[in-house]
């Protein structure tokens, strides 16, 4: 059994990798940071294949990668698929938000998982079988100020999942998707705030955030279910998240 994780190099990459070693799979982990995942390799052993790749590369240039992998961590074998890699860019209002770190969202958490996904479905369609894992998050689902490019691009993946599932009814390929919301213990929110570690942890205080080993026991719980049942969704919060009366404004005078 062959998986392949994206954004593996920390967090939830890092967690579901072992997680899946500790089933049996062999994983290829990819991301951008090849001293990260040569790290991973030295802890996790023969099992697990370093990949160098940025999902926001061409679909060419992913292609290329993926189909000059070792013979026995072929694109033909990979049975799962964890689409992780993604990314949140600040919290400014729509109004004053920086378009080039819009843009960086768009490419990385639709366009990256998009092209993952291309490449991958032929061979398990292929051989009528294989699941695609997909990270979308409570974002996608629950709008929140300042979340706007963010939350839009979890919303894609939310209707991606859906939409993979009725095109490859009758395929034996199953596609979920799992949707967090408070995790702590990741690079998410110091990537989020430009590297500000303490405004990051500021978030995570008194909260008892979901953690990556969560969310990595998730994906071992999808992986383990039998070909005939098919997880389409799975949204979790800690149990210090809840929701909020929705906000009502007072009217501008005129």
């Amino acid at each position: 059994m062959l998986a392949l994780v994206t954004g593996a190099s920390s967090g939830f990459g890092y967690a579901i990798s072992q997680a899946l070693i500790q089933q049996g799979y062999r994983v290829i982990g990819a991301a951008r940071r090849l001293d990260k995942l040569q790290q991973m390799q030295a802890e996790l052993g023969t099992a697990f294949f370093p990949l160098c790749l940025d999902v926001t590369a061409s679909h060419q240039q992913l292609a290329t990668a993926l189909n000059t992998l070792p013979p026995e961590f072929s694109l033909s074998h990979v049975s799962v698929l964890v689409n992780n890699a993604g990314l949140a860019l600040g919290l400014d209002a729509a109004d004053t938000a920086n378009l080039d770190e819009w843009q960086t969202m768009l490419d990385t958490n639709i366009k990256g998982l998009m092209n993952m996904s291309r490449l991958v479905l032929p061979h398990m369609v292929e051989k009528k079988t294989g699941i695609i894992i997909n990270l979308g998050s409570i974002a996608g689902t629950y709008p929140y100020p300042g979340g706007n490019v963010y939350g839009a691009t979890k919303a894609f993946v939310a209707q991606f999942s859906l939409n993979l599932r009725a095109d490859l009814a009758g395929t034996g390929v199953r596609v979920t998707n799992i949707e967090p919301g408070l995790c702590g213990g990741t690079e998410f929110s110091v990537v989020r705030f430009h590297g500000n570690a303490d405004k990051a942890q500021q978030l995570y205080q008194n909260t008892a955030p979901l953690l990556p080993e969560d969310i990595a026991n998730t994906v071992a719980w999808i992986v383990s279910q039998p070909a005939h049942v098919n997880i389409n969704r799975i949204e979790l919060m800690p149990t210090s998240q809840s929701f909020n009366p929705l906000k009502v404004t007072p009217t501008a005078s005129h």
